[in-house]
């Protein structure tokens, strides 16, 4: 293991895990902190130690970073937007944060988030420190590329989540047949998908879903980065997803080629858009 020592704060599903992946590949020590019935538990056969901390903690997590020499930090994974509506007990120090708010969009509180680490001398990263290989690329994935009707679905699809994503409300859109089915809240992006299956069957009708998702208009690296990974081809296939277009440079691939080998082989379309929204 190399000197070189890097802080990870972790959330729910797979990021964590490919993230400690990538590092201990790499050689670099990870310092992990979770939080209690979010973080995956086998998180801790690849670092060795997670230290579990309550969501609501700020003051905690920082000095335990703090005390095991880290200067460099990243967020990675998933904690449910609904979690700041109720369950969470804040500590003295986050109360502090919330209250100076001008709103409670998850951009806002982030950003605070990082100030307070940076106050104690902890840079946040961005989120795709050491996964640059799983960004989306430009153009065509597979095989198979968007037909005509698909094509016009994504560039609706890519001017509506732009629109939406600049509110800080989702970054994932639906779209079948030149009408916006399904925006993504704070459900996660799978759930907006079988929002948008149920909504285009309700009248029997099987018609085929153009899911599109892109980065924030001033996507902040360092957290809430848009990802996608194989959970969501099975749910994709069950709601008769046929064309995935995700914004190129600032979306990240869980299992890229795994992904690509699956998407293939259910004959789903997928592409990296442009700054232009354009394949």
């Amino acid at each position: 293991m190399s000197s070189e020592k890097v802080g990870l704060i972790a959330g729910s599903g797979r990021f964590p895990i490919i993230f400690a992946q990538e590092a201990r590949r790499m050689k670099v020590e990870v310092v992990a902190l979770g939080i209690k019935g979010v973080t995956d538990e086998s998180l801790e056969a690849l670092v060795g130690r997670v230290q579990y901390f309550k969501l609501g903690q700020i003051d905690k997590p920082i000095k335990a970073l703090k005390a095991a020499g880290v200067a460099r930090a990243v967020m990675a994974g998933k904690v449910q937007h609904a979690s700041l509506f109720g369950g969470v007990m804040p500590d003295l120090r986050a109360a502090k944060l919330l209250a100076r708010l001008s709103d409670k969009r998850t951009d806002t509180i982030l950003k605070a988030v990082a100030d307070e680490f940076a106050k104690d001398g902890i840079e946040l990263l961005s989120s795709a420190t050491y996964l640059s290989h799983l960004l989306v690329p430009a153009g065509q994935l597979t095989i198979r590329k968007p037909g005509a009707a698909e094509a016009a679905d994504i560039r609706l699809g890519w001017q509506a989540a732009k629109a939406v994503a600049g509110f800080d409300i989702g970054q994932t859109v639906v779209v079948v047949g030149g009408a916006v089915v399904a925006v993504e809240g704070m459900e996660g992006t799978d759930a907006c998908v079988l929002r948008a299956r149920d909504l285009a069957r309700a009248r029997g009708a099987k018609p085929s879903l153009c899911v599109v998702k892109v980065a924030k208009p001033k996507q902040d690296l360092r957290f809430d980065l848009p990802v996608i990974g194989l959970d969501s081809l099975s749910v994709f296939k069950d709601a008769g997803v046929t064309a995935l277009a995700l914004e190129a440079g600032s979306t990240l691939i869980f299992d890229r080629d795994e992904f690509v080998r699956e998407a293939d082989a259910q004959k789903l379309a997928v592409v990296g858009l442009n700054a232009e929204g354009a394949i």
